[in-house]
């Protein structure tokens, strides 16, 4: 048996700090960001597709209501001179292990698993590299590490995208901590505006036999672990 814990009462202090936390974050601009060096800066948008936006299992009006900020961040940056722009998508195979966490989602080959039209439709659309992910997980079992391989000259990387809980920590964590261990001098970035995770409400959970999932705690609460490992949490790219 677990011990008891009453978060309600224990974690209020915190509660109150991460609102905090949350509310101060700083702003940074992206033209700062880029500089005279755009060949140096990578922009990671992760798993912004149907599936996850328009329509599926787990489709999220919150998560598609990124869209339009996700093609502008893609847009400025590209404007500025990055061109080391990746989408990281799901592409599942049809019998997924990860099924047995979530339900059949973004199957390769369907509508659920195409890029959303505000990215396909940015004019350099045929110049972002799409990498193809069975999991969580950007870079296991995908070409992105052979990617990063060409490109050794990048050392910032901006994600954006979903989920802040899930892809997108995933992929920022691996970028930080592959850094980490070999030593590499790499700047991590997540703007706070330009992801978010999905909500099932305790009553929804309830209802249909699942686990719930608070969406502004999850979004909050992973985005500050990701800032106690040393990934840069910004308020927005303005």
């Amino acid at each position: 048996m677990t011990n008891r814990l009453s978060l309600v009462e224990r974690s209020r202090a915190f509660l109150h700090y991460l609102d905090e936390w949350y509310d101060n974050l700083p702003e940074l601009q992206l033209s700062d960001l880029v500089g005279a060096a755009p060949e140096r800066t990578a922009v990671f948008s992760i798993d912004m597709i149907n599936g996850f936006c328009k329509e599926g299992p787990l489709s999220s009006p919150r998560v598609g209501a990124l869209s339009a900020s996700v093609a502008d961040a893609l847009q400025r940056a590209y404007d500025l001179g990055v061109r080391a722009l990746v989408l990281a998508q799901d592409a599942h195979n049809p019998d997924a292990p990860e099924f047995q966490s979530y339900p059949p989602h973004c199957i390769a080959g369907t509508p659920e698993s195409q890029t959303i039209v505000e990215l396909s439709n940015l004019p350099f659309a045929g110049e972002m590299t799409v990498i193809s992910k069975n999991s969580l997980s950007a870079f296991i079992g995908t070409e992105l590490a052979a990617w990063m391989r060409d490109y050794p000259q990048l050392e910032t990387f901006v994600v954006i995208g979903d989920c802040t809980d899930l892809c997108v920590y995933n992929a920022a964590m691996h970028l930080r901590l592959e850094a980490n261990a070999l030593h590499m001098q790499r700047r991590v970035i997540v703007p706070a505006a330009t992801v978010d995770t999905f909500d099932t409400p305790v009553c929804t959970a309830r209802d249909l036999g699942i686990k719930a999932h608070e969406g502004d705690l999850h979004h909050m609460l992973f985005l500050h672990h990701m800032a106690l490992n040393g990934i840069e949490i910004v308020a927005k790219l303005a």
